[in-house]
């Protein structure tokens, strides 16, 4: 039998767990999952009681690039087994899903069948939660260190989303609340925006009947109202 790999997202919570990742999860006979919350969890485990998690492959203080090569080789093995395989993982899996993207292009190279199936992301529940429609001003969305490091022209009558605002600075895994160039990001939003003009720090919520975290603030005041897992959302300055 020759392997093949599924790669789904698991929505953000176990609400949003879409009737195709379910399929794929049932069907697989391996299913190896990255997922944050204990009912998510429980889902997947409920659909397909083989599952296993990845968590294993971080390790305290290294960096998160090693974590995800061992990620890749585990979901790889038993798809060279000749296996079916499920690899979840948390929202959508091809959205800041660094191993996803690269299991599904590792086994093409080595000529197994690779497909990913979209989910319902962060960014999906912050438009729905904020009531913001991407179309009406235009959306710019970078990751929060890349962001600095690159320091691309920034458009400020359109809006701007930035993620992983909560980690911004920081390579390695760490199970602590840190995020050494916070500052420097609230400088560099400063030398595009005012003081006083505010944003978003928000959260999707993984549970039903819990809201998300929608924290207004001053971009003066940012630092101060960021959580670990917080995205950033800057509203135009005008609108066009």
């Amino acid at each position: 039998m020759t392997g093949r790999l599924s790669v789904v997202g698991t929505g953000i919570g176990a609400a949003r767990l879409t009737d195709e990742a379910r399929a794929a999860i049932e069907a697989a006979e391996d299913v190896l999952y990255l997922i944050p919350d204990a009912i998510s969890v429980h889902a997947v485990l409920g659909l397909n009681p083989r599952a296993r998690s990845l968590e294993h492959c971080y390790v305290e203080g290294e960096h998160r690039r090693e974590a995800y090569a061992r990620m890749v080789e585990t979901i790889l093995a038993p798809v060279r087994a000749g296996r079916s395989v499920c690899a979840a993982f948390y929202g959508h899996p091809g959205v800041f899903v660094l191993p996803s993207h690269d299991a599904v292009k590792q086994a093409r190279l080595e000529g197994f069948e690779a497909t990913m199936l979209p989910g319902i992301s962060a960014e999906d529940c912050l438009f729905a939660d904020l009531g913001v429609d991407p179309a009406e001003a235009g959306c710019q969305s970078y990751e929060a260190t890349r962001f600095l490091e690159r320091r691309p022209t920034i458009e400020p009558r359109a809006a701007l989303v930035l993620w992983q605002i909560g980690v911004v600075g920081s390579a390695n895994h760490s199970a602590d609340f840190h995020a050494p160039r916070l500052r420097e990001l609230v400088d560099r939003l400063r030398e595009l925006y005012p003081d006083e003009h505010e944003v978003v720090v928000y959260e999707a919520s993984s549970y039903v009947g819990i809201p998300p975290l929608i924290r207004p603030t001053p971009l003066a005041d940012l630092a101060a109202a960021v959580t670990p897992a917080s995205t950033l959302y800057v509203p135009p300055v005008e609108r066009p």
